[in-house]
Parts: C-alpha cells; structure tokens; sequence
C-alpha cells in the first residue's frame, strides 16, 4: 500500500514526516475548477504508479488500513469497479454541453470524496480519454461538477459502470454518531466537521478527551492499534 499526499503549497513539515508528497500547483481554493486539478493530478499519478487500486480519501478523513485491504481483496483489480458511498438519496442530475448551443440532460450516482472511494486499475485505464493529461479538467467543465461528481460522471454516465455501494465509508455529511462502538473496527473511512455548530464526530470515550482530540481520530487509531508507541496503555473503551 502506497500513500501519497496531495497539496497545494510548499510544506516542509509535512516533507519531513512524509514521503510522497505531490505539489499539484492547483490553487488552493474550494472551486470546481481548483478540486477537478488535484483529482486530475490524483488520477494521473495513479496511472504512472502501475497499482492495482486508486483510492481517494480527503484530509478530513481517518483509513482503516487494515479494512481498506480486506474489502478490496474481494474484488478484481482487473474489473471495473468502483466503490464508494453517495451522499445524495437520489442520482445527481445534470446537463452535459455537447456544443455551444446544444444540451443534454444527464443522472448518475456518484461517491463522494468527502467519505472516500476506490477505483480499480482496469476501470481507471477504460476512463483515461476522459481523464488523463488536461482531460480531466475539460470533461467537468462539460458538466459543471466538481472533481468527485465527475468521476461518477465518467464511471456511470459514460462508460455505464454503476456504483458499488458500501456502507462502510463514512462522511460528515451524515450523522457519525450513529456508527456505534462495537462496529468501528469494521469501518473502512470516518470523518468529522461541524454541522449547525455542533461537533460532528465519532462518539466514543476514547483514551483522549475531546479537547485534546476533537476529531477522535487518535482515540479511533488507539482503540484499533492499541500498540501505538503514543497510545496510552490500559485504557478501557
């Protein structure tokens, strides 16, 4: 398993605790334009890596390695697949531009990349005339949708590859208080944000008060890998 960490600036923290950290001289805003570069940069280094599978998941997000793998482990890289969880209750609609004054109306479900998703190596090689090199960047201008919406685009729309729903990405989009206890082991992604000033957050005791770890990433990381050099020991769940 390899991870790269995508970014918009020079960090030369970030350098020293990571390796494969990839400037995409994006900008650093959070319009369509500025997201479908980074994923644009994603996909193509996924490309050139020669891996078996593409996953995206956003800096508010913790991986469950361990999980990531079993769940892939099922599925044929060979195959298309892709695998994610929507945000939506319905396919999003959209209007795709065939030419200056001619459009078409499009639905298609997508996974969102605030929860995480997986694309296998034979899927992404099919999306390639629509998102290799500046591509990419051409084909979400032809929708109007930002980076995760035209991935589903690509995926369910154009090549009619549908969505493997799985229950076992999470984003802030939905109420993590609701994933219980006894089931985080099994999650592959979670996340956390603020919703109407609340915390949004898995909600556990944990090893770490929520000051000190707000997000509960860390207590998440101690009750799964409780050998963690920083992990408190002893700590009772």
């Amino acid at each position: 398993l390899q991870t790269f960490i995508f970014t918009d600036g020079e960090d030369e923290e970030l350098k020293k605790q990571a390796r494969n950290v990839i400037n995409t001289n994006c900008s650093a805003a959070h319009s369509r334009q500025a997201l479908s570069c980074k994923m644009a940069v994603e996909y193509d280094k996924f490309i050139e890596s020669g891996r078996k599978w593409f996953c995206h998941v956003d800096d508010d997000n913790y991986v469950n390695v361990r999980m990531l793998v079993k769940l892939l482990s099922s599925y044929p890289h060979t195959q298309d697949i892709y695998i994610g969880k929507p945000s939506l209750d319905r396919p999003i609609q959209a209007t795709e531009r065939i030419s200056e004054n001619k459009m078409h109306p499009v639905h298609f479900w997508f996974a969102t990349g605030g929860a995480g998703f997986c694309i296998s190596r034979g899927l992404a090689l099919k999306m390639s005339p629509w998102a290799s090199g500046g591509h990419f960047m051409s084909t979400a201008e032809k929708i109007r949708l930002p980076d995760d919406c035209t991935i589903g685009y690509i995926i369910e729309s154009v090549l009619g590859v549908k969505l493997i729903r799985s229950n076992l990405f999470h984003s802030h989009l939905e109420n993590l208080h609701q994933v219980p206890k006894s089931e985080i082991h099994k999650q592959v992604t979670l996340s956390y944000g603020m919703f109407e000033n609340k915390r949004n957050s898995i909600h556990m005791k944990g090893a770490f008060s929520v000051e000190e770890d707000p997000s509960r990433f860390r207590s998440v990381h101690c009750l799964l890998y409780p050998d963690t050099p920083w992990c408190p020991t002893n700590m009772v769940y």
